[in-house]
């Protein structure tokens, strides 16, 4: 079975791109070769700043041959039906066809079709130049001929190698041209330490023959020698390399042969907050910083990674890099002096020209909000209210700051350090960094109630501001990050077991807040969501929500997590089944005789032992339920609904609730109402699942 190679080679693709283009050029190459019954053992895909790659194993030599039959028209048809079968089915004539006979529906024409299998090498001739004529960048530009026929591609392609190898049976190339490319069997190594071309015959010698030319064919590989000589480096100067897994990913792919330098820059610009050295030299030189083994502290060194061995080990390199370096840490240090010297609070005024929306005003009408709204929840968690305030009135203040408006990543952190730097009260400065927290499911939670109450602030007059200029996420579109928004809500509150009524602090963020009901149920899908994360049932969740009256986060978590524990045991599987006999019961009759059977069990209707015992442990375990609801304690509810399983089923087993006497079967039916009720005091039965 023959191997696929196919590279293209083209000018430098943008680092971001890669791993996703190679993974289109298999999805899409492997998909088509699927599509015309081919198969294979094996596919890998590969990226270069200059190319990609497909190594496809084991693939048939040629597609089977198919026999395909279609049904036609009854003989004796009109002739246009007869007319369309022929042409559908490539007959000449109609004699060419079959007649088949069908018991009720009498003969009728049958065309048998075969289609002679292909040889792959034809297949993949056809397959890849449309797959590289309609490949999906993200952007792309028109290359070679002019007109609507211009190749579009996200650099100039230069060329294209595509061969089909079987071992010890040689190589060759499979023919085809893209615009004005022809595939060959040729391809270049690194641009400055291997740009002739040379021939490649099969997988094997393709990257021994680029590694040869000095170029890693494997990003990972990249990545690995990348970061073990980055530490390996570090480690000789007594440093340990700050990682930056985002960053190693770019740096992989913007080098083919990576070489690892080391440069260092002025011990005086370590007076500047580590994160803004950090972020100013990955961002502008693409270097990862490094800190002091036994300190823990930034070090002035920084590690680069270049593409290019130099003859004069690279000090040329390094000495560039550091000049730029140093240029882009006197800019940072500018910003960082000018804003400690102009303050957070005399900038203020200039959020009055900053829109937040054009529907919802400016920054600073948005601060007037949180501060009003951190007001109000502060006594809730716990926070002082003044600070609260005096947080939320700089929590946005870093926005027009000099550093936040250079690096927009280190909102809330430069405004923490601004605030500290001027004696703000730590609480205060704490809360301006962590009110944007937390911005995912493995974010920190903040955990002071000052920061809670700002970031909770936050994160309602966001939703319930989109909420009510109808703004709301729809399907993958969320341009305004709700979701994450509302998820930050609900793990603040869950982590730090606050109790918050949400429609009523809907009303508090924006006055005549009229879609509360539909903010209500966005949260109940994100609770699911955060609760399906933890192993919880979403049944379980539309079983509590269903009681109505449910918009207490925390409670309805623990509502769920000792439901979810009770029906995992013997007595809440068993009452659930006994449960759902007495509804479906209940549901035939009250069809039956149009009226429900609410109402007091009458003792003197009770003649079985069986259904004395159960009227007595309903009544025991509808106030046992009731008043550890009330104590919210949940966990004693479900013990409360446990002691209802043994006289459940003992009922159902010794007792006809359909009994001949008319009093004693409405009596028997209140029974099982009760029950149902019962079982409401914790939640809705009728929504659980399984």
């Amino acid at each position: 079975m023959p191997d696929l190679l196919l590279e293209l080679f083209s000018e430098e693709i943008p680092a971001r791109m890669q791993r996703r283009a190679a993974e289109d050029l298999k999805k899409l190459i492997t998909g088509g070769l699927v599509d015309a019954g081919l198969t294979y053992e094996g596919a890998r895909e590969f990226a270069t700043p200059r190319r990609l790659a497909l190594s496809i194993t084991g693939l048939a030599a040629s597609s089977p041959d198919i026999s395909e039959e279609r049904k036609g028209p009854r003989v004796g048809a009109p002739e246009k039906a007869l007319q369309g079968f022929l042409r559908g089915a490539g007959l000449s004539s109609i004699e060419e066809a079959t007649v088949q006979t069908d018991p009720k529906k009498g003969d009728f024409y049958v065309a048998i079709i075969n289609k002679p299998g292909r040889k792959a090498e034809d297949i993949i001739a056809e397959l890849v130049p449309d797959v590289v004529r309609k490949f999906p960048w993200p952007k792309s530009q028109k290359w070679g001929q002019a007109g609507e026929g211009a190749l579009r591609w996200v650099r100039p392609l230069h060329s294209i190698l595509c061969t089909l190898s079987v071992e010890g049976e040689g190589s060759e190339v499979v023919p085809f041209t893209v615009e004005s490319i022809e595939s060959s069997d040729k391809t270049q190594g690194h641009r400055f330490h291997g740009k002739e071309d040379f021939a490649v015959k099969r997988f094997d010698d393709y990257v021994a023959g680029l590694k040869e030319r000095k170029v890693v064919l494997d990003l990972d590989e990249r990545k690995e020698i990348i970061l073990n000589d980055a530490k390996t480096l570090a480690f000789a100067q007594g440093l340990e390399l700050v990682e930056d897994m985002g960053l190693l990913e770019e740096v992989g792919g913007l080098v083919e042969w990576p070489v690892v330098l080391m440069g260092e820059f002025e011990q005086a610009f370590l007076d500047m907050p580590d994160e803004v050295i950090q972020t100013s030299i990955r961002e502008h030189q693409k270097c990862f910083v490094l800190k002091d083994a036994k300190t823990g502290k930034l070090a002035n060194k920084f590690v680069l990674v270049s593409n290019l061995i130099a003859p004069d080990d690279g000090k040329t390199i390094v000495a560039g890099n550091q000049k730029v370096v140093r240029a882009r840490l006197s800019d940072a240090k500018f910003f960082w002096e000018t804003d400690l010297k102009t303050g957070l609070e005399t900038r203020l005024y200039k959020l009055d020209s900053m829109v937040f929306h054009e529907k919802l005003g400016t920054q600073s009408e948005r601060v007037e909000r949180l501060i009003a709204l951190s007001e109000a929840l502060a006594p809730t968690v716990g926070a002082d209210k003044a600070l609260a305030a005096r947080a939320a009135k700089l929590a946005k203040a870093d926005l027009v700051t000099d550093m936040v408006f250079e690096f927009t990543e280190l909102q809330g952190l430069m405004g923490r350090y601004y605030a500290l730097a001027l004696n703000e009260d730590p609480k205060v400065a704490d809360a301006i960094e962590m009110h944007y927290k937390p911005q995912g499911p493995s974010d920190v939670v903040p955990t002071e109630p000052v920061s809670i109450s700002v970031a909770l602030a936050d994160k309602l007059d966001l939703l319930t501001g989109f909420w009510a200029i109808d703004e709301k996420p729809t399907g993958s579109k969320d341009p305004f990050a709700l979701r994450r928004a509302a998820l930050g809500v609900i793990r603040i509150l869950v982590d730090n077991d606050i109790r918050l009524p949400l429609q009523a602090i809907f009303a508090t963020a924006r006055p005549g807040f009229e879609q509360g009901d539909d903010l209500l149920s966005f949260f109940a899908d994100r609770l699911s969501v955060y609760l399906r994360d933890k192993g919880a049932r979403h049944d379980l969740l539309d079983a509590v929500f269903a009681l109505g009256g449910q918009d207490d986060i925390v409670m309805i978590a623990k509502r769920v997590e000792a439901l979810g524990s009770f029906l995992a045991s013997d007595d809440g599987a068993n009452l659930l089944a006994g449960y759902r006999r007495a509804a479906n019961i209940l549901r035939a009759e009250e069809k039956k005789s149009g009226t429900s059977f609410e109402g007091v069990i009458e003792g003197a209707h009770l003649h079985e032992p069986e259904e004395v015992a159960l009227a007595s442990a309903i009544e025991k375990a509808r106030i046992a339920a009731a008043d550890a609801v009330e104590a919210e304690d949940f966990a004693g509810a479900m013990s409360a609904l446990a002691t209802l399983r043994a006289p459940v089923d003992a009922f159902f087993e010794k007792v006809l609730v359909n009994d001949e006497r008319a009093e004693v079967r409405e009596n028997r039916l209140k029974m099982l109402t009760q029950i149902r009720a019962t079982t409401r005091t914790v939640a809705d039965f009728s929504k659980i699942a399984g």
